[in-house]
């Protein structure tokens, strides 16, 4: 049976630092590995090339995946120090404004409170404005997760957005701003298969180029890592591995 390919394949990335876990690119959409070389032409007095040569080659990948990962963004890409812990968005909590002194209100998240997005009035979705103390109407303070509004505002509704930490739950990576050519250095496997057949490539040195983290309205976010492949300390670059 000929031997064919279908689907988007899996495929695994591993750091090259000691004792890394492998990651798989979880929810793969696809991947695009491109091999390609310089060709030198000699030419005479002829039209035609009297000998082509091969010069420099070039080893190339794109990958799409939808499955959020921290390791792989830090591993991959950042090469930074990774905690545990993450900064949360509050979007939008409703607060009313009490009728009477002190004309603040305290959101569920103060405690952690990290820094604020933004206030608007409930009722218009007009922004309020953001002053350093002694607010009027229409504009508000905050310290530490304690907001500040005006006597003319009192019993007004508002939606407050705001960031917050979880020590608890997610990853914090610091990418920090690293001296240049110093990157992550990280190994590729891609399998493809079908009918119980693989075919397998292996790259074994690879560095990362674009990390691409797009929005679109009413569809899926889909996270593209670029990166390229160059010769690891014993001479390696590519491996293919065929059923046939």
């Amino acid at each position: 049976m000929a031997q064919r390919s279908f689907g988007s394949g899996l495929l695994f990335a591993t750091n090259t630092a000691l004792n890394s876990t492998p990651i798989q690119f979880g929810t793969l959409q696809d991947v695009q590995l491109d091999v390609s070389r310089t060709l030198k032409e000699l030419y005479g007095q002829g039209q035609f090339a009297v000998a082509i040569g091969a010069a420099q080659q070039k080893i190339t990948c794109k990958a799409k995946f939808a499955q959020v990962n921290g390791q792989l963004y830090n591993d991959l890409f950042f090469g930074g120090s990774s905690a545990v812990g993450q900064t949360l968005l509050v979007y939008q909590e409703a607060g009313t404004i009490p009728a009477v002194t002190t004309y603040t209100v305290t959101v569920t998240g103060s405690a952690t409170f990290v820094e604020d997005e933004g206030v608007l009035y409930s009722a218009t979705g007009l922004p309020f404005k953001k002053v350093a103390s002694a607010p009027t109407v229409g504009q508000y303070s905050v310290a530490a997760g304690v907001y500040t509004f005006a006597a003319a505002d009192a019993s007004a509704a508002v939606l407050i957005s705001y960031t917050k930490t979880s020590a608890a739950t997610g990853v914090t990576i610091n990418a920090n701003n690293p001296l240049q050519g110093v990157q992550p250095v990280f190994s590729m496997i891609l399998v493809r298969q079908y009918n119980g057949q693989q075919e397998a490539f292996k790259l074994w040195s690879c560095i990362a180029s674009k990390l691409s983290l797009p929005t679109k309205m009413a569809d899926w976010g889909i996270t593209e890592i670029d990166f390229s492949c160059f010769a690891d300390s014993a001479g390696r670059t590519i491996t293919p591995y065929v059923s046939e």
